[in-house]
């Protein structure tokens, strides 16, 4: 994907999120986050685009997050819009994550913690990879992994990337391969461990649109533990 096709995304989507901002800008609780963790061909953006687009939340994929982070006129426009009482929680998650050495010795992963959290804030949107289920709070975040059988996720790459199923097959072992040390480095967490997920699905078992239909009906939970309805913009 370019840059420029990334810059329109981020700009569609937080103008979305600024709308959703100015409507709840007093309300006493920040909404929930949608946090999809996804094995490399499992789909994650097709299952964070269907759910968000249920919802009408914006969703950021790992492309539009590493964005933001480099931007940091974008981070200062979402820290302007979080309320004082959600800066200091800001406040003392960054400095928690500061406090792990191999976050702190890494300046864009910093700012990509700052950046996931920042969005975390505001809730009440889908955010794909770069460790966002790592990072923010269960009590305010439904985690989701996806995962799928190898040879689904290589049909569906191969596809995806034009190239023969070897040719598919190495550069999802090695996509893989950065992802597991991305999140083990930097968040000390197993990113295939599903205690670290409030639901996992198999995207070869299940559509994508059947995918976004478990994950609504989950996050109907998260925010309503004592009911058993979706929320109402997703019917």
């Amino acid at each position: 994907m370019n840059e420029r096709s990334a810059t329109e995304r981020l700009t569609e989507a937080l103008a979305r999120a600024s709308t959703q901002w100015a409507a709840r800008r007093h309300e006493p609780q920040r909404g929930t986050t949608i946090a999809i963790s996804r094995e490399v061909g499992a789909g994650g953006s097709s299952v964070a685009r269907e759910a968000g687009g249920r919802l009408a939340w914006p969703v950021y994929d790992h492309e539009l997050l590493e964005l933001i982070a480099r931007e940091m006129n974008v981070r200062a426009s979402l820290l302007e819009s979080v309320d004082e009482k959600h800066k200091s929680w800001l406040q003392e998650r960054v400095e928690a994550f500061s406090a792990i050495p191999h976050v702190s010795e890494n300046a864009f992963v910093m700012a990509l913690v700052e950046t996931v959290l920042l969005l975390g804030a505001h809730g009440e949107c889908v955010i794909v990879g770069r460790g966002a289920a790592h990072i923010l709070p269960p009590a305010t975040t439904l985690r989701v992994r996806l995962i799928a059988q190898r040879e689904d996720r290589v049909e569906r790459m191969s596809g995806a990337w034009s190239v023969p199923p070897q040719e598919a097959l190495r550069r999802l072992e090695v996509a893989e391969r950065e992802r597991f040390r991305f999140i083990k480095d930097h968040f000390h967490k197993d990113v295939a461990d599903p205690a670290g997920y409030d639901l996992v699905l198999n995207t070869a078992r299940f559509s994508m649109s059947q995918c976004a239909d478990l994950t609504i009906s989950a996050l109907g939970q998260v925010q309503h533990p004592h009911e058993s309805r979706v929320p109402a913009a997703a019917r």
